[in-house]
C-alpha cells in the first residue's frame, strides 16, 4: 500500500505473481479512498484480511499526511501480522535513476540508485542542489516521480536529464511490494512501523524560524 504522495496505491501479491492492483490520483484526499481501495483489492483477489501474511507499506518520504495514513491504515490491518515498511526513494527500477518527490518550497526529496543500487541516501535539496551534484557525474540520469512535472522545466535545460513518462510520476504499490517481498529481514511487528521523514512538518519549522527570530 502506498499513500505517500499525491497518488495512491494498493496491490496484493503472491509469490512473484501481481494478482491485483489499483492506483489512484483523483486530487481526494486519501482518508476517504484508501480503505476502498483495499476493500476492493481483496474483493478482486478473492481473499479476506486475515488471508494476507505480510503487509508492505511505503513509510516516507512524502506527504506528511499521506505518510500517517498509510501507516495507520496498515497497522490497523496488520494486528499481530508482520509489515513491510518500504522507502518510496527505493521503489523503483533498475538502471541510473533518481527519484525527485515534490517536498515544496522549491526542495525535492530525493535519491540516487545505479542498476538497482543505492549510490545516495535519502535527502531533501533544493533542485539547484542536486543538479550541481549530478552534472559531474557525466551521465544520462532518468528522473522520475511526482516533482517531475513540477521541475520540467529546470529538467530540460539540462543535458544529462532524461525526463520519466507520465506513468512513472506516481508510485506504484506493486513496485513497493517487490521490495518488501525481497527483503523479508525487514518486516516489523505492527507496532513498530514508523514514518521515514526526512525533515520537521512545516509547522514545527515555522514556529523554529519564530523563535529564533524572537531570540535575536
Amino acid at each position: 500500500l502506498d499513500a505517500s504522495s499525491s497518488s495512491a496505491s494498493v496491490s496484493v501479491t503472491k509469490d512473484d505473481v501481481l494478482v491485483y492492483e489499483s492506483y489512484l490520483n483523483n486530487g481526494l484526499t486519501h482518508s476517504s479512498g484508501l480503505m476502498p481501495m483495499v476493500e476492493d483489492a481483496l474483493c478482486h483477489a478473492g481473499l479476506d484480511i486475515a488471508q494476507i501474511d505480510v503487509f508492505g507499506c511505503v513509510v516516507g518520504p512524502g506527504s506528511f499526511t499521506g505518510v500517517r495514513i498509510g501507516v495507520a491504515t496498515v497497522k490497523g490491518l496488520a494486528g499481530d501480522k508482520p509489515c513491510a515498511p518500504v522507502d518510496g526513494l527505493a521503489a523503483r527500477f533498475d538502471g541510473l535513476v533518481c527519484p525527485i518527490l515534490d517536498a515544496r518550497a522549491g526542495q525535492v526529496y530525493t535519491a540516487l540508485f545505479e542498476n538497482g543500487v543505492r549510490v545516495m541516501d535519502d535527502v531533501p535539496l533544493k533542485l539547484e542542489e542536486l543538479l550541481d551534484s549530478l552534472r559531474p557525474k557525466g551521465k544520462k540520469v532518468l528522473f522520475v516521480g511526482d516533482g517531475v512535472p513540477v521541475q520540467a522545466q529546470c529538467l530540460q535545460q539540462e543535458d544529462f536529464a532524461v525526463l520519466g513518462a507520465p506513468s512513472l510520476h506516481g508510485l506504484h504499490a506493486s513496485f513497493a511490494a517487490q521490495i518488501a517481498a525481497a527483503h523479508p529481514e525487514s518486516w516489523v511487528d505492527a507496532a513498530a512501523l514508523r514514518p521515514l521523514y526526512l525533515r520537521a512538518p512545516q509547522a514545527e519549522r515555522e514556529r523554529a524560524a519564530r523563535l529564533a527570530k524572537e531570540e535575536k
